[in-house]
């Protein structure tokens, strides 16, 4: 809250730093299957997460979609997003390869608001995603955070980076970030997955250089090892390092050790503190905002 109340509060900070704390905080990005009613139901009990992802891709069966769809429609048009106020209700979409997409747009464009893309390859696949969303307007701004998940993806980062811009200026929408889908990358490679996951580093901080050079936030890879609390932790807390600003998360155990992870670390709030203090002497005594930032050092 200091650094947000700090950012926001100055107008001459650059717009790099305020791009890390304008976003909504997506730190942990919990996926719930979206055919599962049970388990949405269940997540009106979370005291805390940033970000639910209903799931209409990878945690559905080829065979629910359609039920995926009904359950998502009727759970977000009749949840109080009150119960958890500062939650992003996001839904991940079928990708545009598997033409499931539009049926997906169609069916939830009322609720629609943050929207997970899976598997952009290409500056094609955004075009024809920002026409769907065209032709079905509805009652939300809409927000896009897109994968990369492929070595295909990896190299066309920058450009499609560009295109998510420039299209969402034309089709209404506001690309917010990328997520690194690290397993599907890793089968793409032919790579087998170490714990160092120095055979990927490459991609990842790729991921994070391009999503930052366009002032977005930047979703780490899963963790799947839902017994192994110390290697969150310490996967979590690199992938922060790194510069990436949250992580996809499978379960609600995951959610506290990863929204830790990364909040800001002592250094950081008493950098701000100082800062905040500092800014607020300056407006007292005239002097120019720019001075202020001499404290950054």
């Amino acid at each position: 809250m200091i650094l947000r109340k700090l950012i926001q509060k100055i107008p001459g900070i650059t717009a790099g730093v305020q791009s890390r704390f304008i976003h909504h905080p997506r730190r942990a990005c919990l996926y719930v299957p979206g055919d599962d009613e049970r388990k949405l139901n269940k997540i009106k009990s979370l005291k805390n997460v940033d970000c639910l992802i209903l799931d209409t891709e990878d945690g559905v069966a080829q065979n629910r979609k359609d039920v995926a769809r009904e359950t998502i429609l009727k759970f977000l048009s009749s949840t109080d997003k009150s119960i958890l106020p500062s939650t992003d209700w996001a839904v991940r979409i079928n990708s545009v390869e598997s033409k499931l997409f539009q049926d997906d747009i169609k069916s939830l464009k009322s609720v629609l608001s943050t929207i997970f893309l899976p598997k952009v390859e290409s500056v094609v696949d955004l075009q024809k995603f920002g026409e769907t969303l065209a032709e079905n307007p509805g009652n939300n701004e809409r927000k896009l955070i897109f994968y990369v998940e492929s070595c295909q993806s990896i190299m066309n980062l920058p450009e499609i980076c560009k295109a998510a811009k420039d299209f969402g200026e034309r089709y209404k929408f506001l690309p917010v970030g990328i997520v690194f889908g690290s397993d599907d990358f890793v089968a793409d490679l032919g790579a087998g997955k170490s714990d160092s996951s120095q055979e990927i580093m490459y991609a990842r901080q790729r991921v994070v250089l391009c999503a930052k050079a366009f002032k977005w936030q930047a979703i780490d890879m899963v963790n799947i090892n839902l017994n192994d609390d110390d290697g969150l932790r310490k996967q979590s807390l690199e992938g922060a390092l790194m510069g990436y600003t949250g992580k996809q998360v499978i379960h609600p155990k995951q959610i506290e050790i990863v929204q830790t992870a990364f909040l800001p670390n002592e250094r950081k709030v008493k950098w701000a503190e100082g800062l905040l203090k500092s800014y607020e002497e300056h407006q007292k005594s005239g002097k120019v905002t720019c001075d202020v930032m001499k404290r950054r050092k």
